[in-house]
């Protein structure tokens, strides 16, 4: 237990990003038609961040406006190489009573994102934990597919080794068709059309099959049909192109 009482420990805030730019004014048009206002003046008023890539989180922060000059704030970067030690030392400006926003690159923090090691540290440290709501393209993928919201399950990448990754796929149908469980998983976006394919040649022809790209933006695009019916579309040239679009796969079997 912190020796210290949690009035006077800071609070961290778990801070969303947009999931694209788009608009004439770029990052602000985008600000005003996917983030509340709260989440707007929360940020605006810290001082301290934790973000997963300082360049992306100075331009969010650039169009949020904050009322510290950009230049004055206190960035740090948390991402998969950063050790442990580093983690619970980016504690200090919590334990010394100041605010922090844990800002991702994309979307919601600490939702299959680094940021979820600091969430951990700042619990056992007995520190304020606040998500801010915002969008999370797991989430809005799910809700657009039309798939079984009561059960689901996200497993991030698929295995880079073809062999490994037919294998997987064909396991992951198995338990979708076992349990009812929607299955969701990402890919590098421009190695998302090579996905698609190995998907329509693996899967049952029954499988319901979503793709889900660009959310929140302009250019979105959710498409979910039965894999034979994906395969009829293609042969008639009705293809998704997907290559360097940021998408959500998701199947039910």
């Amino acid at each position: 237990m912190n020796s210290q009482t949690t009035s006077q420990l800071g609070t961290l805030y778990l801070i969303p990003n947009t999931l694209g730019v788009y608009g004439t004014d770029g990052a602000q048009d985008t600000l005003r038609a996917v983030l509340a206002p709260q989440v707007v003046e929360t940020t605006a008023r810290l001082q301290h961040f934790v973000v997963e890539t300082a360049k992306v989180a100075r331009q969010f922060l650039k169009a949020v406006g904050t009322h510290t000059p950009l230049q004055e704030l206190q960035l740090t970067e948390l991402n998969v190489k950063t050790p442990d030690a580093a983690v619970k030392d980016m504690l200090a400006p919590l334990l010394a009573g100041h605010d922090v926003g844990l800002l991702s690159d994309a979307g919601c923090p600490a939702v299959a994102d680094p940021g979820a090691r600091l969430v951990e540290a700042a619990h056992a440290a007995d520190v304020r934990v606040v998500p801010l709501v915002g969008p999370s393209s797991l989430l809005l993928a799910l809700m657009g597919s039309g798939l079984n919201g009561q059960k689901f399950a996200f497993h991030g990448y698929l295995p880079i080794d073809a062999a490994a990754r037919l294998k997987e796929i064909k396991r992951l149908e198995s338990e979708s068709k076992a349990h009812a469980q929607t299955q969701l998983f990402i890919e590098t976006p421009y190695r998302n059309m090579q996905l698609l394919d190995t998907l329509l040649k693996t899967l049952n022809a029954n499988t319901q099959l979503c793709v889900a790209a660009d959310l929140t933006l302009p250019s979105e695009t959710i498409r979910m049909h039965r894999v034979g019916e994906w395969q009829k579309r293609l042969k008639q040239g009705q293809g998704l192109a997907l290559n360097k679009r940021p998408s959500i796969f998701l199947f039910l079997a």
